[in-house]
């Protein structure tokens, strides 16, 4: 009688026995995998990464340029006088 209830309990620990196993034996791969993905650079972040600073680059040029217009339309106003 008590083999037919330890029985199915076998099974079910076996499986999660078996399920544990599995993570342990696939947790040192994960952990490299998480490692690799989190010191390389996809070429998406890389595309991205580059577009951003061509836009600050354009931003930074046409606020000093619109400074030097500013400015030269000031000292063109100040030679009138």
């Amino acid at each position: 009688m008590r083999i037919l209830l330890l029985l199915p309990l076998a099974a079910l620990l076996g499986g999660c026995l078996a399920r544990t196993a599995v993570d342990v034996v696939t947790l040192p791969v994960k952990a490299a995998g998480a490692g690799v993905d989190a010191v390389t650079t996809s070429q998406e972040e890389a595309d991205r990464n580059r577009g951003r600073a061509i836009r600050k680059q354009e931003e930074r040029e046409a606020k000093e340029r619109r400074r030097w217009e500013k400015e030269q339309a000031r000292r063109e106003r100040e030679a009138r006088y």
